[in-house]
This record gives C-alpha cells, sequence and structure tokens, in this order.
C-alpha cells in the first residue's frame, strides 16, 4: 500500500481534531492495506481446482491416456494401474501449483475472496485494532474507531461500551456512505477525513463536550 503523504495524513488528523471540538467523544482512525493475508482461502481455490482436474481425469481416463501418449508419441503404449495413478497425482500437483502461482496476483487472489469473508475479516480486524487502540482507555468509555481496509473496500466503525448503549449500529450509516463515497474516487484522506466529521457530528449529539473534558487518545491517523 502507498502510504498516505504528510499532507494527506494531516487532512485526517485536522479533521479528528476539529470532530473532538465538539464531544467528549475520542476518534481513532486507522487505514489499513488489507485486513488479512487470506492464506487459507488461496490454498482453498488451489486445493478445489487440482481435486477437480484429478476428478475429471479419473472419470475419463482413456481421453487424457491418449492425449499424453499422444504427445510423447507412445503410440502403443498399454497403460497399468500405477502409471495412471502417477499421471493423475501429477496432473493434480501442476494445477495446484499454478493456481497457487498465479493467486501471487493481487487482483485476482482478491477477486476470488467471497465478499462475506472480505466483510467477516475486515469486520475482526477491525474489533482487534480496537481492543489494542482504543476499548476502554477513555474516562467514560467513550471511544470510536474508524477503521478503513483498501484492497477489500471495507470500512468499520466500531464504539467503545458508553457509546455502543446510546448509537445503534445503523447510525453509522450516513458515516459510512460520506467516506466511501471519496474513497471510491480515489481520494482516500477525503474519505476518512468526511467520515471523521460525519462520526464527529453523532458523538457531538449524545456526548457533548464538557468543560473539564482533555484529549485522551491521538489524532493521527495509524496506518497499518
Amino acid at each position: 500500500m502507498a502510504r498516505l503523504s504528510e499532507a494527506q495524513q494531516d487532512l485526517v488528523t485536522r479533521a479528528v481534531t476539529a470532530a473532538e471540538e465538539h464531544t467528549s467523544g475520542e476518534i481513532v482512525t486507522v487505514l489499513a492495506d488489507r485486513s488479512d493475508g487470506y492464506t487459507d482461502v488461496a490454498l482453498l481455490w488451489a486445493a478445489a481446482i487440482a481435486f477437480t482436474a484429478m476428478a475429471v481425469l479419473a472419470s475419463f481416463p482413456a481421453f487424457y491416456t491418449g492425449l499424453f501418449d499422444h504427445i510423447v508419441g507412445n503410440w502403443a503404449h498399454e497403460w497399468t494401474a500405477g502409471e495412471l495413478m502417477t499421471l493423475v497425482t501429477g496432473v493434480g500437483l501442476i494445477k495446484f501449483l499454478a493456481m497457487w502461482a498465479v493467486q501471487a496476483w493481487q487482483p485476482l487472489k482478491f477477486f476470488l475472496i467471497p465478499a462475506p469473508i472480505k466483510s467477516h475479516r475486515a469486520n475482526a480486524a477491525a474489533v482487534r485494532l480496537f481492543k489494542v487502540g482504543a476499548d476502554r482507555r477513555t474516562v467514560g468509555r467513550t471511544g470510536v474507531l474508524l477503521y478503513l481496509s483498501l484492497r477489500e473496500h471495507r470500512a468499520e466503525i466500531v464504539a467503545d461500551e458508553a457509546i455502543a448503549a446510546k448509537v445503534a449500529p445503523e447510525v453509522w450509516g450516513k458515516a459510512m456512505h460520506a467516506m466511501l463515497d471519496h474513497v471510491s474516487a480515489d481520494r482516500v484522506a477525503e474519505g476518512l477525513a468526511a467520515g471523521v466529521a460525519e462520526v464527529g457530528a453523532i458523538l457531538a449529539e449524545h456526548f457533548p463536550r464538557g468543560a473539564e473534558d482533555v484529549n485522551e487518545l491521538p489524532d493521527r491517523l495509524i496506518e497499518v
């Protein structure tokens, strides 16, 4: 992932600072290249392709053994059970390695990942980061994490206990919309800043800033 420039990082930081001027809530922003490596999904695709190829060959052995003999020039070759098993295994191994290799091209790899898996792992990553960076780290339990994962095109908002008790999850939809509209046009910093502004407005409504309020969490953008 190409990191945001200093000016882009400052844009997000200023948005957080401005939003927190009107609320006791604490906003943490995280930008991730991806939420997971998805090695398990890549392995499943490679295994599925390999076993499919092996099953097809085992179902129509005469066609494939004849094709193989034609290629190598063994016209009168009689296949033994052991040779056929070796051919089936070899084809499966080749298919497995080929499918594993082509998934090194990241656009294809992420295209092959089912949408529910992307959503689940983006949410899991956001919750994990929230527990590390914001959970129970404010006096009033008013921390909010705004998480954006670029490869999955997923965004998550995770709120601390006091906020979750007052703000229903669907309320964050406007903030998500504001953010993703910009991100889809490759304006990542602007999207994060817009999302922060919407989150700040929601927090200000339910958790207005008090006279004794202090900044408890850093305003800067975290890139992982």
